[in-house]
């Protein structure tokens, strides 16, 4: 955006539903072009050795490790737990990771796991992942993973009513949820991979923010596309529009199709030039993912011992 809006348009912005859409209209459109271009450019950025271990130990630590399946059992959390505590057990100075990310039934057992280890555990709520459930039944869901201990909580938001322009129904849930999350934190998932354009994009992310969302989130991992580089640059130029105009600091966490460490390298080299290096932090950027993790320990050992160690060298889920 050429210029962060000021306090009082922000204020202007949710004094009712026509200044709402009058505010998410009214954003500077998105040059493709020049927002493919940028992303596509960083992403070739190489980095010297040193860094590179710096930015593996970096990406570990902002790693959401995450099972969200139909056959999850409290068995397969507490493995998972486990590795987030002792990424690689070989190598005690691995960092942990910062949090792991469940359905709100099994949040008891991860919390049990995890105690005192300063990880967090996050739920995924609000009928995840399609957010298809009347708002009473959404809240209750937050409400059950917060009272089993969750310290954050991934909502989805109504991607239907937010297409069809409905953007005050979109902005009273995420706000209703951000109420029953009580002391835990709020990540909200746009779903991008349905919203269609990087106009939308841009607007799901402001329209987040307005509401109270403590990080916008790119997907449920469910949807193809999932997170992309532009979409992410989008997102993160939002928390630093954010920024500026209002002084708090608010999270990004790209979800789904990030794999490999050269996948996540790119991304904290966008978070560094697009954001800024104060977003570098497990505290305002994360990864949502389950198979990266593995990645980043079989390069984490290549760069210490100077040879590659496969997949067999490293603790597989």
């Amino acid at each position: 955006m050429a210029q962060s809006p000021t306090p009082s348009e922000l204020a202007d912005a949710v004094r009712d539903d026509r200044s709402l859409r009058r505010f998410l209209h009214g954003l500077p459109g998105v040059d493709q072009v020049g927002l493919e271009q940028r992303a596509a450019g960083l992403a070739t950025r190489s980095i010297k050795k040193d860094a590179k271990r710096w930015a593996i130990d970096t990406a570990i630590s902002m790693v959401d490790l995450t099972t969200l399946e139909g056959a999850d059992t409290e068995g397969k959390v507490r493995t998972l737990c486990a590795k987030a505590r002792r990424p690689d057990p070989e190598r005690p100075d691995t960092p942990p990771v910062a949090a792991v990310c469940v359905y709100s039934d099994l949040v008891a057992t991860a919390v049990r796991e995890l105690q005192g280890t300063g990880i967090r555990v996050a739920s995924v709520a609000t009928a995840f992942p399609s957010g298809r459930a009347a708002r009473p039944v959404k809240l209750a869901d937050v409400e059950h993973a917060v009272a089993a201990g969750a310290h954050e909580i991934d909502m989805v938001i109504d991607r239907g009513a937010f297409l069809a322009g409905r953007y005050a129904q979109v902005f009273e849930e995420i706000q209703a949820v951000k109420a029953a999350c009580g002391r835990a934190h709020l990540k909200v998932i746009l779903e991008t991979g349905e919203l269609a354009t990087y106009d939308n994009v841009r607007r799901a992310s402001w329209l987040a923010l307005l509401a109270g969302g403590d990080f916008i989130k790119t997907s449920t991992g469910k949807v193809s596309p999932a997170a992309t580089l532009p979409v992410t640059h989008l997102m993160l130029q939002a928390v630093r529009d954010w920024r500026d105009a209002t002084g708090q600091l608010r999270g990004v966490k790209p979800a789904g199709g990030i794999r490999t460490t050269k996948d996540a390298i790119r991304y904290l080299v966008a978070v560094h030039e697009v954001a800024g290096p104060e977003w570098l932090t497990p505290e305002l950027f994360r990864f949502g993912a389950s198979s990266l993790l593995n990645d980043l320990l079989m390069q984490r050992r290549t760069q210490l011992d100077g040879h590659y160690s496969g997949p067999d060298h490293v603790a597989v889920d």
